[in-house]
């Protein structure tokens, strides 16, 4: 396998070292890759004696005009990113679709924990999964019964993930005056950013004695309950595919229909994402909207944690898009989905209004969604993650492949050994805790 003749232009990455040794990859079989940075985090993820590095200095107004410069004295040919929403990735999709440039973007797994999405132009709302139905998956896949991976526990990589962060926004605090014009694509500041890492990851033993608490007296319980998958507000899949200002609206909204439509024995339970960091008020939310509504006994928040038990003994789960919501369907447990989300497929997700919803949620049809994860799991999901060591060496040995294929993952479904996999992978993802952090 050869890149020669093939130039890289790599943006914002995922936090950690994955570009940096992507791009170290690439440049073994001939391409030639550069990275524009835009932040002193950049520059320490990229590493300080990796060669192409490309510091920006330009403000948002100018970095569309850099950007086109750069793509036409570099000779770009492919563009890599991770995510696609952030206002200088945006304009650099945008001026590459024009140019004829291929994008290849980076995400967190749709099937997570054990994979990494790996697509061409666009991702989670703007995917071209949006557009392709089950039955066009059913009609491209290679062979039928593909193996079906065990549904999956916990997410290997969160301490490295939470390392990885911390560590990116500390450097790009302390050097912040050399990349002078960088605004982040969040609200808050990068002092502030950097001090929510920090505690997270110090606060981490004493959440996990919360979880352990709230999980015995939630399992212990003999209570019915729905589950509530709960998002980061500041994420790009709900600031952009959500439909809400805030996470404020969709927590009344669920205890709105909750009240209307469950029976008086369900009771409702919220669980955090497990990088929750305490920037939105989302316990005093839940309290407090609760507590109007008459339901403080029969509503329980939990912090992040382990999902699978917890889905094990819901009736039913709701969320805005969440990928976690993948696991549902798999457990074959009724799914409504309130965003724009990769799986909202008629048979998998819930066409019923939340009231109804809530009083008696409609199931998955085990068939279609067999049909779509098997589809998934053949082209945009590659084995692997970007963060803890073990996993992200399994991510750079699958992604190379799909980099240099001259199709999309989703033009190439149907061919039997995408990406280099055997059967063997495709039914026995990695698993356990991977204690490597760098």
């Amino acid at each position: 396998m050869k890149a020669g003749g093939r130039v890289f232009l790599m943006l914002q990455g995922p936090h950690g070292p994955f570009f940096g040794q992507l791009a170290d990859r690439l440049r073994g079989l001939g391409a030639t890759v550069w990275r524009a940075g835009f932040n002193a985090g950049d520059k320490a993820c990229w590493g300080w004696r990796r060669p192409g590095y490309l510091p920006v200095h330009a403000g948002a107004d100018d970095w569309p005009g850099l950007c086109g410069r750069m793509m036409a004295d570099l000779g770009v040919t492919d563009l890599v990113l991770y995510g696609t929403t952030r206002p200088i990735h945006a304009a650099a999709i945008a001026l590459a679709r024009s140019r004829g440039i291929t994008v290849h973007v980076f995400e967190e797994g749709y099937l997570r924990p054990y994979w990494a999405t790996c697509e061409r132009d666009g991702s989670n709302g703007g995917s071209a999964l949006m557009d392709i139905t089950i039955e066009d998956m059913a009609a491209r896949l290679g062979r039928p019964g593909s193996a079906r991976p065990p549904a999956p526990a916990h997410w290997g990589d969160m301490r490295a993930h939470v390392f990885h962060g911390a560590r990116y926004h500390f450097h790009l605090m302390i050097g912040r005056r050399r990349y002078p014009a960088y605004q982040p694509h969040r609200a808050i500041g990068v002092g502030q950013e950097f001090r929510l890492y920090l505690r997270r990851l110090l606060l981490m033993p004493l959440h996990h004695l919360q979880r352990a608490r709230a999980n015995r007296r939630i399992r212990g319980g003999g209570f019915p309950y729905h589950l509530i998958l709960l998002q980061l507000e500041h994420d790009a899949s709900f600031t952009a595919w959500s439909g809400y200002d805030s996470m404020t609206g969709f927590i009344t909204e669920c205890l709105t229909g909750f009240a209307a439509g469950a029976d008086a024995s369900m009771h409702l339970v919220f669980k955090a994402h497990p990088l929750e960091d305490g920037r939105a008020a989302i316990a005093a939310t839940i309290r407090d909207v609760a507590e109007r509504l008459g339901l403080s006994a029969r509503v329980h928040y939990l912090r992040g944690g382990k999902l699978a038990r917890l889905l094990d003994g819901a009736s039913g789960v709701a969320t805005v898009n969440s990928t976690a919501g993948q696991q549902a369907l798999w457990r074959g447990i009724p799914l409504k989905a309130m965003g724009r989300a990769v799986y909202d497929k008629p048979g998998l997700v819930s066409p019923q209004p939340l009231g109804a919803f809530f009083a008696a949620p409609r199931p998955p049809d085990p068939a279609r969604y067999a049909t779509y994860r098997a589809f998934l799991l053949q082209t945009s999901q590659l084995p692997g993650g970007f963060y803890g060591r073990r996993n992200r060496a399994a991510l750079l040995r699958h992604c190379i492949p799909a980099l240099l294929s001259p199709l999309g993952p989703y033009a190439n479904a149907g061919q039997p050994e995408r990406h280099g996999r055997n059967s063997r992978e495709l039914a026995e993802p990695m698993g356990g805790f991977d204690r490597g952090l760098l």
